[in-house]
């Protein structure tokens, strides 16, 4: 009897998944910008550090524009840093959790959207 067979392991990478998408009609229409990708909606803001987090439907990196957009909220800047977990990078991809720093106050269920700078 081969006894390799009991400690052999699967591959435990978890399967990567297309983000699900926001539906248009889920967002407000002051929320909206036609043209814009949205890249998703604002999950947490902490106060202190002046940071959202978010789960991106579409990727982000350094140095872009976005446009925080929501009832009392309308915010354009550039992203200066971005972090994943705690970690930082210069990019990331659609489907992961990331941060970054935000010059004012935004509510949780904003839409956040990247833009061109003209």
């Amino acid at each position: 009897m081969n006894s390799n067979k009991k400690f052999r392991t699967k591959n435990k990478r978890a399967a990567v998944r297309a983000p699900r998408r926001t539906p248009v009609e889920a967002l407000n229409p002051r929320q909206q910008i036609v043209g814009a990708p949205l890249v998703g909606l604002v999950r947490d803001y902490d106060a202190r550090a002046r940071a959202l987090s978010l789960r991106l439907e579409e990727p982000l990196s350094v140095g872009d524009s976005v446009r925080v957009k929501g009832k009392d909220t309308d915010l354009t800047q550039r992203v200066e840093r971005l972090s994943v977990g705690r970690r930082s990078v210069q990019s990331a991809l659609a489907g992961e959790t990331a941060a970054f720093e935000i010059a004012d106050r935004v509510r949780v269920g904003d839409a956040v959207y990247k833009v061109r700078r003209s």
